[in-house]
């Protein structure tokens, strides 16, 4: 056969491709585009990439409750639901009360009740976080369950199995939740949990595809006697103690006391029930009744590929528009979509104090360019931008007024807006907010400002790894 022929037709193949894989699944226009580019200009590398990186996931409704479970927590949806109309619901501080309408939002968005007897602590350095979470599993009495991203198969991990392996010999209930690819990148195998299986534990393995890199598990929740619970950046590892090739390790975690654990526990139930087929018991034993003696409004606000909109994005942007002195965020990806970017630089041009700090080094390479470029797009609206110098920060917060904000595991960029599944908590209340923010502040005594002429000077190389990074920065 001439090659030529062979040739037009593995064109002509890429381009009835592009036209059914990408425009009838409905893709963002900015992502359809760029993906149009890689599958006409790339053939067939751009096929390959396609499956790898972009097949689109069928929106449906994965994570159900048993039906009885779902009318009882329906119930309390609408009756919250309706005393926040009619005005009757009552807050608890005066910044939840500030924050209303992003309340009535994302418990519309979400069904993300909010709840209002807690205990916040905030965990910004990997010791502290994991000291924390193995005094709590050394004190379950019913039930440890574990939700990460990434589980290392190296000290901290081996420590946290055999930890586990120990409750589960004493007749502690144990689940441990992972994700595939995320877990296998860092090291880690099934293999690395013999240890816990054979003690009585179970594992659970999600969306075991070790090729497609699109919708992954990407949340960090621990649940502990249905008690204590704990929310934020840190996955389980060496790394995130700061002994890994990046350095310092500064993250961002919440330990919840309160009715918020409830919610947390929920998640982890609904991804439990998702990957393994098994939904724990809604009684006692698992959402125990709690009357905190915290006052800390929180929301706790899962976003994904299985969701209609995307709410843990749209509670970010509510605490954006309702800024009226700062908002303070820090990201190690920020690859913002429009919206996030006219809100900050909205945000800014009206007189907020707006700033944005990301990591100094990359991890990723591609996206850390990626980013840079994109924050200093927003240098001319008065943001400013900072880069962490003491290591890696890998937290994923913000906070607006010293009086609300949000951590979890959501960053801020398009994979974590549209393709990972992520939980956040939103919080309304001064005290946590404004430690959250003294933080922040801290951090700056180790950043480095991106100056408007600073970024200008920068040498060719670096805009040409910029201009490359974010080209392909929508692909998704």
């Amino acid at each position: 056969m001439d090659i030529s022929l062979i040739l037009n037709l593995i064109f002509l193949f890429n381009i009835l491709f592009a036209i059914v894989v990408v425009f009838f699944e409905r893709r963002n226009p900015t992502a359809a585009m760029a993906w149009l580019m890689v599958l006409v200009f790339l053939p067939p590398i751009g096929f390959a990439l396609y499956l790898i990186f972009g097949q689109n996931y069928t929106r449906q409704r994965l994570f159900t409750l048993k039906e009885k479970d779902d009318l009882a927590l329906w119930k309390y949806f609408e009756e919250q639901h309706r005393s926040m109309v009619d005005g009757r619901y009552r807050l608890s501080t005066p910044a939840a009360e500030a924050y209303r309408s992003t309340i009535f939002t994302l418990l519309r968005n979400n069904r993300a009740l909010l709840t209002q007897g807690n205990q916040v602590s905030i965990c910004t350095d990997g010791r502290e976080k994991f000291d924390a979470l193995f005094e709590a599993i050394r004190s379950a009495r019913h039930h440890i369950h574990l939700e990460y991203f990434i589980i290392n198969n190296d000290a901290l991990g081996r420590e946290i199995i055999a930890a586990l392996a120990e409750k589960a010999r004493e007749g502690v209930e144990v689940r441990l939740l992972f994700d595939a690819m995320g877990t296998r990148a860092g090291g880690g195998s099934e293999k690395a949990f013999h240890e816990l299986t054979d003690a009585g534990g179970r594992i659970g393995v999600f969306f075991p595809s070790y090729v497609r890199v699109n919708y992954r598990n990407h949340r960090k929740i621990a649940v502990i006697d249905g008690t204590v619970g704990f929310i934020g950046g840190f996955n389980i590892g060496d790394e995130y103690l700061g002994t890994g090739p990046l350095g310092y390790w500064r993250d961002t975690a919440l330990q919840i006391r309160g009715q918020a654990v409830n919610l947390l526990q929920l998640r982890f139930c609904l991804d439990w029930n998702f990957t393994t087929g098994e939904y724990p018991e809604f009684n006692q034993a698992y959402f125990p009744e709690m009357h905190g003696e915290g006052g800390t409004p929180i929301q706790i606000v899962a976003g994904g590929p299985d969701t209609r909109w995307n709410p843990i994005k749209e509670g970010y942007l509510k605490l954006i528009t309702s800024a009226r002195e700062s908002v303070y965020l820090q990201s190690p990806y920020f690859i913002p979509d429009e919206s996030v970017t006219d809100a900050l630089r909205l945000a800014a041009l009206s007189g907020v104090d707006v700033r944005v700090m990301i990591p100094c080094k990359p991890d990723h390479p591609f996206v850390y360019w990626a980013s840079l470029s994109f924050a200093a797009d927003l240098l001319d609206a008065g943001v400013r931008v900072y880069t962490y110098d003491n290591g890696f920060i890998h937290a994923k917060t913000i906070v607006v007024d010293g009086t609300a904000g949000s951590v979890g595991s959501a960053n801020w960029d398009v994979r974590s807006f549209r393709l990972n599944f992520e939980a956040n908590a939103f919080f309304y209340d001064t005290a946590v907010a404004g430690d959250l923010r003294r933080r922040f502040e801290g951090d700056l005594a180790h950043c480095t400002e991106i100056t408007p002429k600073a970024y200008a000077d920068r040498p060719r190389w670096i805009r040409i790894k910029e201009s490359i990074s974010r080209l392909f920065s929508p692909l998704g």
